[in-house]
Formats: C-alpha cells, structure tokens, sequence
C-alpha cells in the first residue's frame, strides 16, 4: 500500500494544498482563499473541507496518508502544535491547530514556520539535495530563514530561530521595520525596500522601464525584477544595491554558521543572478576564508511548491 502525506502551506492571501508521495512529488493539489478577514474559525473551516476534498478526490484515507503539515507565516510553538501569532493574518492567536485537525481526521499532524517548512523541503527534494549544512532564505515582504545544521532544522528553545531579518544593519537609526525596531536586515533589504529605491529613482528624474509596466501606477518588487530581465539599466541597478546590502547580512551569517549553501528563494529572487552575483561578491571579499570558500550561493529549485513539500515533511523533522 503506498503511503502519501499531506502538507498544507497558509499564505496571507491563498492557502495551498498538496498531497506528496514519500519521493516528494505532488500527486494532487489545490489552492483556496485564506480569507484572512473572517477570522481563525472560517480558515480553520475551509481548510479542513479542503482537506475533505483532496481525501474525496484522490480516494485517499487516514490509512493512506501518514501525516498532515502545516507551515504558517508567524510564531509556532512546534512542539504543542499551536498556532501563537500570525501578524499578517489577524485573528489567528494560541490556536491549537494540529489537535483541530487531528481530531478531525485522526491523523498526526505538526506545525512549523513557513520559511522552515521551505528549507526542509529544499533540503530533501530541491537545491539543499546532498547536504548538511545549510540556510534557505527567503527574500519578500520581509527576509525570513530555515536554519539546517547537521541535516536538522534549527529551532531554537522558544522555536523561534531563523529571525535573520532582524539581524541589525546599523548601530543608531536606520531605516523602521515592521518589527518596530530600526536598522533591520530586512528593512534595508526586502521586497518594499526595492519599490522605495524604485520610486526613489523615478523622482529624481530617471527613466525606467518598470514605471511603463506598473499597471495603474503600482510597481511591485515583480515589475522590478521583469524589467531587470528584461534589460532595464535602473532595475539592474536597484538589483546590485539591493543585493550587495543582502550579502553583507548573509556575511555575518556565514561566518557565524559555516553552511555549505546558502538558498535563496522567495519573490525577489526571480532576478536570478542579477540579484545573486552582487550577493556573491561581497561576500567573497567579506566573509572569512574559510568559510568564504566553503559555501555556494544558490537560488531555490522548489518554487511555490517548497512550502507545501516541506510541511508534509514536518513528522519527521
């Protein structure tokens, strides 16, 4: 009888949903809306009736399928299972999500961090393959990390690890996070610190491709990075600012860790090596010897798929 696992990764916008087959291929998926303003028990709701349909659909059963995952953007206490604080899904506060679920369907479930889920699946089926040593990063709304260190995933005693965009950038000031602090990783470095150096550039005069693709005025970190590939000489610029800031962080990291690989996922990275040649400079000519020369900067394999893969990965992590 072949064993499959379902691995469900909650978005602030869609919830996607996946069933994997133990080699981390996708065998069934489907993505429905979070609804994030109807509150906890709505999306609790139409998760567990997505559920539903993915068992009805794939006629699977609680044989069949040996776990659920969860990865969700915010604070998870790992080992209770319970939901502590989504910031950008309001509502969500001390849910205590796998019991729901596994009173629902009788199937072990377990929660984690969405970046954490991405770099377990990144680990097992996508650019981490073959290694034990690494940090998958991903770079979007924020700057958000799963830390691998001797092929396990680093959690940290309040299952917090991972906050490297809050690693300080700057000794007094800085630019405010959404953390309510200054001088973050992220603050300087993120998706919405891209379209501040974009619309920066615009109104002091310069031409840019991304102004002509932004419909309705709205540049996005997208927009950018197309028109970086595209040619666009200030979206290539904005993309080296952009990306020697992220390999100072990702510096100090290295020669704190001494990973192998370095991941680098999320929105921003579709500019591929216009962002991550910039990131590989500095950090050839900032971090240490030996661990400069010991690690690889590479871009995510899994795509949208690595949240889901890896949460269905969480009963054995």
């Amino acid at each position: 009888m072949k064993k499959y696992r379902i691995g469900v990764d909650v978005g602030g916008t869609n919830v996607k949903i996946a069933l994997v087959d133990f080699e981390g291929k996708i065998v069934y998926s489907n993505t429905i809306p979070t609804r994030a303003e109807m509150g906890y028990e709505a999306g609790v709701t139409n998760i567990k009736q997505a559920i539903k349909d993915l068992i009805n659909e794939t006629k699977e059963n609680k044989n069949t399928i040996e776990a659920i995952g969860f990865g969700l953007p915010g604070q998870i206490d790992y080992k209770n299972g319970i939901v502590k604080n989504l910031p950008n899904i309001p509502g969500w506060v001390d849910i205590p999500l796998a019991k729901i679920i596994e009173d629902e369907f009788s199937i072990p479930t377990k929660l984690d961090n969405d970046v954490r889920c991405a770099a377990l699946g990144e680990l097992n089926f996508g650019a981490g393959v073959g290694s034990q040593n690494l940090i998958c990063i991903t770079v979007g709304t924020g700057i958000g990390s799963g830390i691998v260190l001797n092929g396990k995933l680093v959690r940290g005693c309040a299952n917090a690890a991972g906050e490297i965009g809050h690693i300080k950038m700057e000794m007094n000031g800085g630019p405010l996070c959404g953390c309510g602090d200054y001088g973050c990783f992220e603050a300087f470095a993120s998706g919405p610190a891209i379209v501040s150096l974009a619309k920066e550039f615009i109104s002091g005069g310069k031409s840019a491709k991304y102004k002509e693709m932004a419909a309705d005025g709205i540049i996005t970190p997208y927009i950018v990075a197309q028109a970086a590939l595209q040619g666009d000489a200030v979206s290539i610029q904005i993309f080296k600012q952009i990306g020697k800031i992220i390999g100072i962080g990702l510096t100090s990291v290295i020669n704190l860790l001494n990973p192998e690989k370095i991941i680098i996922g999320g929105g921003v990275a579709d500019a591929g090596d216009i962002l991550l040649e910039p990131i590989r400079n500095v950090i050839n000519d900032r971090a240490m010897p030996i661990q400069r020369d010991s690690v690889s900067i590479v871009p995510a394999k899994l795509a949208n798929t690595a949240g889901v893969i890896g949460a269905s990965l969480l009963i054995n992590s």
